[in-house]
């Protein structure tokens, strides 16, 4: 993961070896935090394999923090899923 920005709340990662699976569902839980004003990615190009994923936040909230709960929180419901499919 390497980020980029002027600021700390407002930052673009990039993601290495990803697609469209991670963005969309990382965006979604990400935008579930009301302290986020902005989230989005996209695909640089169709035969490179990463996307580059943009936070802003509101406030002094470094967008780091939101960006890391979304992992934490989209690894959690995946495990949910799991255990209930096994």
């Amino acid at each position: 993961i390497q980020a980029d920005g002027t600021d700390g709340n407002c930052v673009t990662f990039v993601l290495h070896d990803e697609d469209h699976t991670l963005g969309n569902s990382l965006r979604y839980m990400v935008m579930k935090n009301p302290d986020v004003e902005f989230c989005g990615y996209c695909i640089t190009h169709p035969s490179e394999s990463k996307i580059n994923f943009r936070i802003q936040t509101r406030g002094a909230l470094p967008a780091v923090e939101p960006f890391r709960k979304g992992l934490n929180d989209l690894m959690a419901v995946c495990q949910h899923v799991l255990n209930t499919f096994e």
